[in-house]
């Protein structure tokens, strides 16, 4: 799967270790390099092996299985409740994200009220983030991203995720926005105007403050121009020259319109100019 959006895991590592690693520091004892059958053992112990299997790097699901054991043998010990978000992190380190994503609406579902309940939310959407994909694919993860993201920015407005949050919705908006383009693209070059101008339609109105709303405006020009709609491909192409003048794709729409003895002109009763005053 090819990505465009990727977060640094060194991210999440910094925000996991000022959340999680508060408090009292446990006995030292060593790690097991494999998983190991059932054996009834102190939490320190358990605990402390799962961190040392983590900090190796060799193998995350072994952390995380044995980050798991701490709540299976301990469920109501305080360490069991932060096992469980270590073991949702080692999946995500794992690039296991739906065994991440399992873990934490787990972790949420049963810690509502927890310190830590911001960090969860926080790498739940970080786990949809880094499987947005090529705007040729599906976009399923992408919008699951942006919903978290946007969750994360409401719910915890104050805290260092919803920064974190803010600047990757803003580039989550801008690849659902590429993906409609994409497919307006693909129906202009088949002819099939009238699809291609919703799919433009649909930027422009949703995604305007993403960097595809010049190319939106410029293709309605074009779109418009071959359905012989010349008033409203002038009205979008002097809207597209009044807000981003000397753009590469105003300079393309002027040179459309001039080749057929036209001029960007704006038609006060046109969609464009209704839908634009509306939203900008």
């Amino acid at each position: 799967m090819t990505k465009r959006y990727t977060t640094p895991k060194a991210t999440a590592l910094k925000l996991l270790l000022a959340v999680l690693l508060m408090g009292p520091l446990l006995a030292a004892c060593g790690s097991d390099d494999v998983a190991v059958p059932y054996v009834e053992r102190p939490v320190e112990e358990l605990y402390n092996d799962a961190i040392a299997t983590l900090a190796e790097g060799d193998d995350y699901t072994i952390a995380a299985q044995k980050f798991e054991e701490v709540e299976r043998q301990h469920p109501y010990s305080v360490w069991a409740t932060k096992a469980q978000l270590m073991a949702a992190y080692s999946y995500y380190l794992n690039n296991s994200y739906d065994e991440a994503i399992d873990a934490l609406d787990r972790f949420i579902a049963l810690h509502p009220g927890s310190p830590d309940i911001a960090y969860a939310h926080y790498l739940k959407a970080l786990s949809y983030y880094e499987q947005i994909s090529d705007v040729e694919r599906d976009q399923k993860m992408t919008r699951l991203a942006l919903e978290s993201l946007e969750e994360i920015v409401r719910r915890f407005p104050e805290t260092e995720y919803a920064r974190d949050a803010g600047l990757k919705i803003d580039l989550t908006r801008d690849h659902l926005a590429g993906k409609h383009m994409a497919i307006g693209r693909y129906y202009l070059r088949r002819n099939q105007y009238l699809a291609a101008i919703n799919r433009f339609r649909l930027v422009i109105k949703d995604y305007q403050t993403t960097t595809h709303v010049p190319e939106a405006l410029h293709r309605l020009v074009e779109a418009n121009l071959a359905l012989g709609l010349a008033s409203e491909a002038q009205s979008t192409a002097a809207v597209l020259g009044y807000n981003f003048p000397g753009n590469d794709w105003y300079l393309d729409s002027y040179a459309l319109l001039t080749g057929q003895d036209l001029r960007p002109e704006e038609d006060k009763g046109s969609w464009i100019s209704r839908t634009w005053k509306s939203i900008f």
